[in-house]
């Protein structure tokens, strides 16, 4: 489809560049009056994840998937959930491996291309109560999981999946790698690098010949860090590997069900490459908005309780395409 082109109104003033749109509504931001009721899912593989629903009977459903480090409790998930309540949807807020305030059992943790606990999460909602319509909203990390699953899936998924979202969207890991190495990004650099070693340094405690903690030394940019770290953790080969079988952009062309891609142009933690309108105008499924301001998962409104990519998110779902 032809790129989109969006109507986002811009941030507060005071937001003037990318870091204060994407900082001030992460640290300012506090949506309330929800309230989740949560469930333990057992994996396939005897892991767990834990599930955060909003279950008001109702035969739509939204599921949501969070950032790197994030959770159900971030406030843009809690904003999406309030809002897709307010508007007739149950919702699903899952919390990925080890990121719902315990650790998860197995060696592994969760990353960027791990596709296959979204799938069980999404079969356990499906058995749950039969839906009529669901959508897929994921956030960052989260993003690119919904993206890949969409892709890799095609015509294979279930048909009541109706609408796929993803919004501030790493699909290409490799290049928004080298951008987290610039010294603009440090403080985000530093700040997931140092959440993700005490969680690595659990695991090298309880699996002990798994994991040679010692190589944070050689650690100096984030590659360095997954090359030593997220690959072997997660079963990938080197980084390479990693950012081959994780980016969303890889699979995407696969995307069968309608999906919109909301990327912000002055996102400090996204490259060019993370918002292929090579790929949307020559696909009839993917739906690209790349508005100039917004940052990453910023996108606040003046005088909004919401921001823009959560009404985005449900005028895109509703909308008759």
């Amino acid at each position: 489809m032809p790129l989109i082109r969006s109507a986002y109104p811009g941030p507060p003033a005071y937001q003037y560049n990318g870091h204060l749109q994407t900082i001030i509504p992460s640290l300012t931001r506090k949506v309330t009056d929800v309230s989740y009721e949560r469930e333990r899912l057992t994996l396939a593989d005897g892991d767990f994840v834990d599930l955060d629903w909003i279950d008001k009977g109702q035969n739509r459903l939204v599921i949501l998937t969070h950032g790197l480090e994030g959770d159900s409790s971030r406030q843009y998930m809690l904003g999406t959930a309030k809002l897709f309540a307010q508007q007739g949807y149950d919702v699903l807020a899952w919390n990925c491996r080890s990121c719902s305030g315990e650790m998860n059992r197995a060696f592994r943790l969760y990353n960027h291309g791990e596709i296959g606990d979204l799938g069980e999460v999404i079969n356990q909602a499906l058995r749950t109560k039969q839906y009529t319509e669901v959508a897929l909203i994921g956030y960052s990390m989260g993003g690119n999981i919904t993206l890949k699953y969409l892709g890799v899936h095609g015509k294979q998924l279930p048909d009541v999946i109706k609408r796929g979202v993803a919004i501030s969207a790493p699909t290409d890991l490799g290049a928004s790698a080298v951008l987290l190495d610039r010294l603009a990004n440090r403080f985000y650099r530093n700040r997931f690098m140092k959440k993700l070693v005490v969680k690595l340094s659990q695991k090298a405690s309880r699996f002990p010949d798994q994991l040679d903690m010692s190589k944070l030394q050689y650690v100096k940019k984030w590659r360095d860090f997954d090359e030593f770290f997220s690959a072997p953790v997660n079963n990938y080969s080197d980084a390479e590997d990693f950012y081959n079988q994780a980016s969303a952009v890889n699979f995407m062309a696969g995307i069968t069900t309608p999906t919109l891609l909301l990327n912000a142009q002055n996102d400090p933690l996204l490259s060019p490459e993370c918002s292929p309108g090579w790929l949307a105008e020559s696909h009839k499924s993917i739906f690209l908005e790349t508005p100039r301001l917004g940052g990453h998962v910023g996108f606040q409104i003046s005088r909004d309780e919401h921001t823009y990519a959560e009404r985005r998110a449900l005028t895109f779902t509703q909308s008759e395409l």
